[in-house]
């Protein structure tokens, strides 16, 4: 993983936390004592008003049509992407807690434009009380399934109560959520389990709405269906794509639904303007490179590599204009993206062990070398955002680490955090110094040219687990130093298909981890660090932390009363990661590098929070005869 991956569907940030809300009445909906909403904010007023048309940077004008080409790593053999099990096909996204992919809509949906913001789509308004213990939806009486049939408050509640059922994710990121319930025509009521919470009325916001009737009917042979198995019938959806053919495991084409209910809604006007978007399936990344290269394959790719981006595209087509390079900015902040080190695993359970891993990583020569100076060193979980530590505790900060303060290490109270810089040679003999020093306390000794545990005699290995032939540039230069140190080191790479298996079991030493974060974080923090999700396969919880401190300040941050506590309990539950060493940061680029085959439309700005809105984009003839007639 690198500092940014952008693939069709774009990844989203998550809009969690607690409200900044805008009202929204119709004038055609008799009033109660609801305060109905067209869009809820975490921070700050939603931009658009009740009666927005479009969000602002897209071409209303865009023309529909042409084909989309892109491609997928790996392969895929399930078209269901509500389970755990299988490889489910590019397009249908991640469903919990983020879009539907292009395929299905939810509830409402995150603003391109906005941090943690979201806007009504199959729900016309929500409404909360003041004390957060529910939230309540109102269908768009407009949505409909890709068959016609209307979207019901029906198929809400069983969508809620299936996913919850059959899916874990589902499970922990709703814990809070015990009831779903029809209250009203079109109106969904969902009840929590605890007052206070601000984020849940939101993230409820995030559920992707499935045909109930679809899923409990039975195939063209008759044959019942069932939503917990993977399966290759392409299912009844309700976004601005269905699949309109696919060969197992080898591609994927969705087309435009020209019917699509939701057309004119203000979340898509100028927007979804390909008829078509293809995935065709490489077995790595080196051979989707040559299909971008040789082009009519793979017309736009995030470029997640410095070393191509500065000296790479250099092929015929980019030399003579056919493909355009471009750097969009912006301002979400950045994930912590790290080599995780697997905490079940006892070699990696002291902190003083994981401490000196840390040091031994450096990070300013592999800049240097290998990334032409293009990237900068990610030292918190949270940046590039007001969220991300900085100096000592203090204020309220202090207040939820003093809760904490038995648990956690003393240095966040007493030393500010700062990863090894590597600027010399005597840095990198006083590192890799202190890194012996603390292997040794934690009860390993060098001898006979290794590091062997005093009492056991166990070797300590490290094996980097990756899916990328190039991994090993990144990964070579940390495991020669880690050797220098008596580790022996290996780095396995496998297939797409083993890399997921292997790490829904958590069956890894090291691999590289990215963690996006939301600029107001909730419950998905249960998930990137909670001690449940630690046992839970297939969790983000890839370094299986189980810290009783962690635990509290997720919860602190759950709950936080307002934005000022929420940005406490966020910075000081920064520093408690930090300070416990799970993972050794890497690097990041606050902006994305974009390389396209020179066929498209663009608006003239793109939105400033996502960096960029490809379903903004559009095909235009006239560049697409010329790259034809060019080849």
């Amino acid at each position: 993983m690198t500092a940014r991956f952008l693939q069709l569907p774009l990844v989203c940030l998550l809009a969690l936390g607690g409200f900044v809300s805008a009202q929204a009445q119709d004038a055609d909906q008799p009033r109660d004592e609801k305060t109905w909403r067209h869009a809820t904010s975490l921070i700050q007023e939603p931009k658009y008003g009740p009666d927005f048309a479009h969000y602002d940077y897209v071409n209303v004008d865009a023309p529909k049509g042409g084909t989309l080409n892109q491609v997928a790593v790996g392969t895929f053999d399930s078209l269901n992407p509500f389970i755990i099990r299988g490889t489910v096909a590019a397009g249908l996204g991640l469903i919990v807690n983020a879009r539907g992919g292009i395929g299905y809509d939810s509830l409402m949906e995150p603003s391109e434009e906005e941090p943690s913001t979201s806007y009504a789509l199959i729900a016309e308004a929500m409404s909360y009380p003041d004390d957060y213990s529910s939230a309540t939806f109102r269908l768009n009486p407009k949505a409909r399934w890709h068959d016609g049939e209307p979207i019901t408050a029906e198929d809400v509640v069983w969508s809620f109560n299936t996913l919850k059922e059959i899916n874990p994710q589902y499970n922990q990121y709703y814990h809070n959520v015990v009831k779903a319930e029809i209250t009203g025509e079109r109106e969904v009521t969902f009840t929590f389990d605890q007052k206070g919470n601000r984020e849940l009325p939101n993230i409820m916001g995030d559920l992707v709405i499935v045909p109930k009737h679809w899923w409990t009917g039975t195939d063209k042979n008759g044959k019942k269906r069932d939503i917990t198995q993977p399966t290759l019938e392409p299912p009844l959806s309700s976004g601005p794509y269905r699949i309109k053919s696919f060969i197992p495991g080898r591609s994927v084409i969705w087309e435009r639904v020209p019917d699509y209910w939701g057309k004119d809604h203000p979340l898509r006007v100028g927007r979804y303007n390909f008829d078509e978007i293809r995935y065709e399936y490489f077995r790595d990344a080196n051979a989707v490179w040559e299909a971008f290269t040789k082009g009519g394959i793979y017309d736009f790719r995030a470029e997640n590599r410095a070393q191509r981006w500065a000296q790479g595209y250099d092929f015929p087509a980019a030399q003579r204009g056919d493909v355009k390079k471009e750097e969009f900015e912006t301002t979400s902040g950045e994930p912590m993206q790290a080599y995780v080190l697997n905490t079940r695993r006892d070699k990696f359970s002291d902190r003083r062990v994981r401490h000196a891993l840390t040091l031994a990583f450096d990070f300013e020569s592999l800049n240097k070398n290998l990334f032409f100076d293009l990237y900068s060193r990610t030292n918190s979980y949270f940046e590039g955002t007001e969220l991300e530590e900085t100096g000592l505790p203090e204020g309220k900060e202090l207040e939820y680490l003093e809760k904490v303060r038995d648990k956690v290490p003393p240095e966040v109270f007493t030393e500010e955090f700062k990863l090894p810089v590597f600027d010399s040679r005597e840095a990198m003999r006083d590192h890799l110094r202190e890194a012996v020093k603390l292997l040794r306390e934690a009860g390993w000794e060098q001898r006979d040219g290794g590091l062997f545990n005093k009492e056991t005699g166990e070797r300590f290995t490290i094996q980097f687990l990756g899916n990328d032939p190039n991994d090993e540039k990144i990964l070579s230069p940390y495991a020669n130093t880690l050797r220098r140190l008596g580790i022996d080191t290996s780095i396995r790479i496998v297939d797409a298909a083993q890399y997921q298996a292997l790490t829904d079991d958590f069956d890894y030493d090291v691999i590289v981890g990215s963690f996006p974060q939301s600029q107001s974080p909730g419950n998905e923090q249960r998930e990137f660090w909670g001690s449940y999700a630690a046992d839970q396969r297939g969790s983000r919880n890839a370094a299986g932390i189980k810290n009783e401190a962690v635990d509290q300040l997720v919860n602190d941050i759950i709950y936080a009363p307002d934005r000022k506590s929420l940005v406490a309990a966020t910075r000081a539950l920064d520093r408690v990661l930090l300070w416990n060493y799970y993972m050794v940061p890497q690097w990041n680029l606050p902006k994305i590098w974009l390389a396209y085959w020179n066929k498209f439309g663009i608006p003239d700005k793109q939105p400033s929070y996502a960096g960029v809105d490809v379903y903004s984009w559009w095909i235009d003839p006239e560049k697409e005869k010329k790259l034809r007639m060019a080849e």
